[in-house]
């Protein structure tokens, strides 16, 4: 008994630490890993940081001046219904004007570039023509021949009157100065209508633009020989351009003019442009079975280009759900993903408002929350109100 009491203490101890280490709870390290797991904060632990996000901004009655910051009080209206029409976008003919020359002759300067702007009347090119200086010399030749024989008649006239020459030298006389009038009268026109003067010199005609727009194509290389009817550059005004859309048989009754219109191009599927539908074509496409519906659009910015495709969404009639709140397209905009829209106070401030959208139509957009009927919202320059809330929340996070 003496030699075997120790060795059972031995054994018992060895079992309680064994079934310590079995129980993670009453081991030191992980009692301590639990205790700072309830001392730390894990309400996001699985979320990632949240920006510190102002919702309000105050701007200087200059900075609103100059950004042309403008607002709306949010209404309710009842939302038109829409038909959705293919399209692609056109120059207006009366805006376009193809160049060329109107004799043939060889291109000799070049002074444009295709897409580059020009004026009307802006020099383009020259071209020489071997049979200009002909001309310059015919219409000298009959210049001044008809001013001698206008002389020589004016003359006979006077004598005829006092007997020393008959009537009829004075006649004919008068015959021959009409005719080389006329002929140089006639020179002198061909001369202008090839937009050369009668007075200059040289074989070289001047190509100059007829109106001012964007060259679009240009056909035309230095030394090239060129005939009347070969175009050397394409000149379009785009400040305007028609989105023609195409309309089936089963939607005419619907589509009258001066409809509003709204234009979702596939380059630019987050903007929207107005318009109004102009002309309603007369004569259906045999093979398509649709008419061309034009709608014209003012090319803000520059950025429409012609063979551009997309839809036109034209108003047909309204929705039978009655009035919703809208606000126009232009007063949301997005901020980390979120459609927001920005409210004036009457102390001035801009406060943001995260708000849920519902449906849209011809620049109106559905708040379905977020926003309360008359609320000032920035319909225009909501650009400026995001920018300075995202810079005063970025120095308030500094």
């Amino acid at each position: 008994m003496i030699h075997t009491t120790p060795r059972l203490w031995f054994i018992a101890s060895l079992f309680i630490i064994a079934c310590s280490c079995d129980n993670p709870s009453t081991s030191p390290t992980v009692a301590a890993a639990s205790a700072a797991r309830r001392l730390a904060p894990h309400d996001h632990e699985d979320e990632p940081a949240h920006e510190r996000l102002l919702k309000k901004v105050k701007l200087s009655e200059l900075v609103i001046a100059n950004a042309n910051v403008k607002t709306a009080p949010a209404i309710k209206e009842v939302l038109a219904i829409t038909l959705a029409l293919p399209g692609e976008i056109a120059v207006d003919p009366d805006r376009s004007a193809r160049v060329a020359s109107p004799v043939p002759g060889r291109i000799s300067q070049i002074f444009f570039k295709e897409g580059s702007a020009v004026q009307k009347g802006a020099l383009l090119a020259t071209v020489r023509i071997p049979d200009l200086a002909k001309v310059r010399s015919a219409y000298a030749g009959a210049s001044a021949k008809g001013a001698s024989a206008k002389a020589n008649a004016t003359r006979l006239g006077e004598l005829a009157t006092k007997g020393f020459a008959s009537k009829q030298e004075a006649l004919t006389a008068k015959a021959e100065a009409d005719g080389l009038e006329a002929e140089s009268k006639a020179l002198d026109q061909q001369l202008r209508t090839l937009g050369m003067s009668a007075a200059g010199e040289g074989s070289e005609l001047s190509l100059r633009a007829p109106i001012s727009g964007a060259v679009i194509s240009r056909a035309a290389v230095i030394g090239q020989p060129i005939t009347a009817d070969e175009t050397i550059a394409h000149i379009a005004d785009l400040s305007e351009v028609w989105f023609l859309a195409r309309v089936f048989e089963k939607d005419l009754e619907h589509i009258h003019n001066s409809a509003p219109a709204e234009i979702e191009l596939n380059a630019f599927p987050k903007h929207r442009f107005g318009g109004t539908v102009e002309y309603i074509g007369r004569q259906i496409d045999p093979v398509a079975r649709t008419v061309t519906a034009r709608i014209r659009l003012a090319n803000k910015g520059d950025v429409l280009r012609l063979g551009l495709f997309g839809i036109a969404r034209v108003a047909i009639g309204a929705e039978q759900s009655g009035p919703v709140l809208v606000v126009p397209r232009t007063a949301v905009t997005e901020i980390s993903g979120k459609p927001v829209v920005f409210v004036r106070h009457p102390d001035g401030d801009f406060e943001l408002h995260d708000v849920v959208l519902g449906q849209s139509n011809l620049g109106k957009v559905q708040v379905l929350s977020g926003l309360r009927e008359g609320e000032n919202v920035v319909v225009d320059g909501a650009f400026t109100i995001k920018s300075a809330v995202l810079r005063s929340s970025l120095v308030e996070e500094e």
